[in-house]
């Protein structure tokens, strides 16, 4: 069994933040703050300003990012801290997207992150996280739906039914939603060393 380097989950803020550095090589806070505005992170990640800065503080306690102080800058103001991540962030970072692709439910933000990530891992991993997403949630629409029909199914009243339905039908739209990023990958020709280029 692979070892990993978790010894508890990263936050979806500490998860996000490794994603952005990441792609860039380099970030200050105020860096990251104005890629979250744009890419809309504060949206479907739930990131703030102060969450940004915490989550530095802390992924930099964990030796998964290093920084310096930018000398270089001009106009008032601290120096800003640049941060890169450490070969040990590199690493998580592959770990976390793993693991977020092969085993989220629906609805999840965690998996959104791992999208956004998607491009750090070779395309044959995801394909190979991405299918076993496929039958998690497969599974666990089943067993949604074995319940539902252990506990009296259509003999429940219908608000109860709802919500039993309610999940399934989400994660059948999640389903589909694979099947076409799936093929998406597949498709996809361009690749720039080995990994996803889309």
């Amino acid at each position: 069994m692979r070892k990993t380097l978790r010894t508890k989950p990263l936050s979806n803020v500490e998860f996000a933040l490794l994603q952005l550095i990441s792609e860039e090589g380099e970030l200050s806070g105020y860096m990251i703050s104005r890629l979250v505005e744009e890419r809309g992170y504060r949206e479907w990640a739930d990131i703030g300003d102060t969450s940004i800065y915490t989550g530095l503080e802390k992924l930099n306690k964990k030796g998964f990012v290093e920084f310096y102080v930018d000398t270089d800058k001009q106009g008032k103001g601290p120096l800003p801290k640049k941060f890169s991540l450490t070969d040990k962030g590199k690493e998580i970072l592959k770990e976390e997207v793993m693991e977020a692709l092969s085993a989220t439910r629906e609805r999840d933000r965690r998996f959104d992150i791992a999208l956004a990530a998607i491009r750090f891992i070779n395309p044959k991993d995801a394909l190979q996280a991405l299918e076993k997403r496929k039958s998690f949630l497969a599974g666990e629409r089943e067993r949604i739906n074995t319940r539902f029909v252990q506990q009296g199914g259509s003999a429940h009243p219908k608000h109860v039914q709802i919500l039993f339905k309610h999940p399934i039908i989400l994660i059948g739209a999640e389903l589909e939603f694979m099947d076409e990023i799936i093929n998406t990958i597949k498709t996809s020709k361009e690749t720039h060393h080995d990994r996803l280029k889309l």
